[in-house]
């Protein structure tokens, strides 16, 4: 079973900048779907970012494009996080889902349901003030 382990969350005052990172204790292949999503206390989860890797294909939700940039190398999923806001403060998680397609893997993402991500990591703290 693919353990993944986020690391990199802190606090940061808004305008600053983190980098997620995301390792996965295996090989996870060249068909899968790995995304970030955070959720803050009382709100529903939301996807942040996501890559198709066989294509490296990105995907982010509105509200960090242009901010968040998701990359992927050696296994590890990273984040980029620039020009942070008190909004982006959240709980954030690392997800697998390794079997996936270039029409699934953002339909799983938008969605941001649990159950199309087969791994999930425990999260990193974001807080921005």
């Amino acid at each position: 079973d693919v353990q993944l382990v986020e690391s990199g969350g802190g606090s940061v005052q808004a305008g600053g900048s983190l980098r997620l990172s995301c390792s996965a204790s295996s090989f996870v292949g060249t068909s899968g779907c790995m995304g970030w999503f955070r959720q803050a206390p009382g709100k529903e989860r939301e996807g942040v970012a996501a890559m198709y890797l066989n294509l490296l294909r990105t995907y982010y939700s509105d509200s960090v494009k242009g901010r968040f940039t998701i990359s992927q190398r050696d296994d590890i999923l990273y984040l980029r996080m620039n020009d942070l806001k008190p909004e982006d403060t959240a709980m954030y998680y690392c997800a697998l889902e390794p079997e996936s397609d270039y029409v699934r893997c953002p339909s799983a993402f938008s969605s941001s349901r649990r159950d199309l991500f087969r791994h999930w990591g425990q999260g990193t703290q974001v807080t921005v003030s």
